[in-house]
This record gives structure tokens, sequence and C-alpha cells, in this order.
């Protein structure tokens, strides 16, 4: 039976919790970003073994090192790609400028507004409510705080992959009793597998996302195309809001470029149809129950974690979740919380 004291301890202490991640976010996020990497690179590091000729050449250290040089390849990649379109868009700004200004007009138009907007009323009503000097320090702020965590998470990625080395002896000494210590190598073994699967199979589905949202948007003439897809492949990462954000950001930007509503509809439509194609059916199908984690519990999570953490807590919301709820199948006293957390009430 459920004491009234019980409660009452265990709300303290997860308000205590709570109030730990809130303030360390700064030092916590950067640390599960790397755990994250090191999933990535071990997994990417398996599969170079499994490479024929090649696995059977490289040792561990160097399929590993190899790995990690891939990964930076392809984030110096991705930073080469921003600065281009960067450069890209500002050369684009002044016709998108008109285009966007037209596209207003004719809504005006639509809604029987009797003045017709101009830059002259917009920048007067609306822009002259936003500190243009704030937004730009601000988003060059954040741009190199940016840089900054990247560099932090590397690290850690890389003293974590040197710890590797030595956790399963650490491991062995943590008790005297060998069965507690085969219990925990145990959920440890559980949480990496399933959180490596759902890594490498939500990367794959991410990719073949990005890519059939790239050929669509190829073929309706968007600018940045290959930009919105490498978005589109981050967001994927974000339960349910990202695959919005999907969506809605190209379509942002074709009403600015194109500014035919015919065109901006069926993109909208094309790019939607994708995302509930592959998120209704190839997910499902290829993930199927990795995680075993409840729609609800995800969306719950998404909530708490994004509150405590921002951005980053919503990237890292189902890992996060997903090991909260193997650790706490193993104990009587939270058993219930994971069998709420599941999907089918199965541990």
């Amino acid at each position: 039976m459920v004491r009234l004291r019980d409660i009452v301890h265990g709300t303290v202490l997860l308000l205590a919790i709570g109030w730990l991640l809130y303030i360390g976010r700064d030092v916590l996020v950067p640390v599960a970003f790397g755990a994250l990497t090191v999933y990535v690179i071990v997994g990417l590091a398996l599969l170079l073994a499994r490479v024929p000729l090649l696995g059977g050449l490289m040792g561990p250290a160097l399929r590993h090192a190899l790995s990690i040089a891939i990964i930076g390849s392809v984030l110096f990649a991705l930073v080469v790609l921003v600065l281009a379109n960067k450069e890209r868009a500002v050369e684009l700004a002044p016709g998108y400028q008109q285009s966007l200004l037209a596209a207003i007009q004719r809504w005006a138009v639509y809604f029987g507004i009797e003045d017709e907007p101009s830059w002259t009323t917009l920048r007067r009503d609306v822009l002259g409510q936003i500190n243009l000097q704030r937004v730009l320090t601000t988003a060059v702020a954040s741009l190199g705080q940016t840089v900054v965590t990247l560099v932090v998470v590397m690290l850690y990625a890389t003293f974590l992959l040197l710890e590797r080395r030595s956790f399963s002896t650490k491991l062995a000494h943590l008790s005297d009793n060998p069965a507690r210590v085969m219990r925990i190598r145990d959920i440890i073994t559980v949480i990496n597998r399933r959180i490596g699967a759902y890594l490498a199979l939500k990367t794959v589905l991410s990719v073949v996302l990005g890519a059939v949202s790239w050929g669509i948007m190829v073929a309706a003439g968007l600018e940045f195309a290959v930009l919105w897809a490498v978005l589109i492949v981050v967001l994927n990462f974000v339960p349910y809001i990202g695959s919005a954000l999907g969506v809605i950001f190209p379509v942002l930007m074709s009403i600015v470029q194109f500014g035919d509503f015919g065109v901006v509809f069926w993109l909208f439509i094309a790019l939607l149809a994708v995302q509930f194609l592959i998120g209704n059916f190839l997910d499902p199908y290829l993930m199927g129950n990795s995680l075993n984690l409840s729609p609800f519990a995800i969306l719950l999570s998404l909530a708490a974690w994004s509150q405590l953490w921002g951005v980053a807590g919503a990237f890292l919301a189902v890992p996060i979740t997903a090991v909260m709820a193997i650790v706490f199948s193993e104990f009587r006293g939270t058993r219930l919380l994971a069998v709420l957390l599941s999907q089918n009430g199965r541990l």
C-alpha cells in the first residue's frame, strides 16, 4: 500500500531532480549530446567493420578514428553549406522582398483591407516594433554559442570513447556481489541496444525523408533545396513538432520566392504527403517497438524536456525517456512508472 509519506518524499525528490537538471543544463546538455555522439561513432565503427577487406585491415581504434573523421567532415560540409547559402540569400534578398510584398498585397485585397500595404507602412506598423539590433546581436551570439557547444560535445564524446576501454573493469568493481554487477551490466546492454537501434533506424528514415523532400523541392524550383532538406533531416529527430516544422519552413520560403499560391499549395500538399507516408507507414514498419514508449509518454516528455533544456531537450526527449523507462523497469518501486511509459505495458 502506498503511504502518503512516500508520495510526499517522491514528489520532493522529483522536484529536486528537476531543479538540478534545469540549473545544470549548460553542463548536462553537452554531456548528453556527447553520449549520443558516442553511439553514432560506435555504430559507424561497427558498420565499417562489416565492410569487406576494409574491416579486416583496421583495428577498433582506427575504425573509431575514421568514424570521428567522417562525422567531422559532415559537420564541416554543413558549415560550408550554410555559409554558401548565406551569400546566395543576400543576393536574392531584394527580389524576395518584392515577392513578399506582392503576396501581402494580394492577401490584403483578398481580405478586403482598404489600405494597400507598402514597405513603408509595414516597417512602421510591424518592423517598428522590433529592435533589429537586438535581434542581430542575439542571432550572432546564438551562432557563436552553437559552434562552442559543438566543440564541447566532440570533446565529451572523445573522452567518453576513451572511458569505454576501462568501463568494464570499473563496472566489475562496483559491487562485491557478482549478481548485482551482472544486473547492472544487463541494464546497460539493453540501453545500448535500444538507443543504438533507435538512432540508426531514425537516421535512415530521416535521410530518406530528406532525400524525397529534396526531390520535391527541386522539382518545384525552390531555392536552397539542399539546406531545407538537411533541416528536414535534423528536425525529424524531434517527435511530432519536427514533422510540422519540416513542412512549414520550406512552404514559407515558397511564399516569399514564388508569390504564386498555386505553387505554394501543391508544394505544401506534396511535402505533407511525404511526411504522412513515412511517419505513419514506413516509420512504424521499420522502428516497430524498438523503444516501447507510449505516444502520450513521448509527447509528455517532449513538453517536459523542452521546458527544462529548450530546443536541446526536444532532441533528447525520446532517448532520455527510453533510458528512464528501462531503468524504472528494473526496480520494484518504480516499475509502475515503467509500465505507464511503455507502449503496451509489457516490459
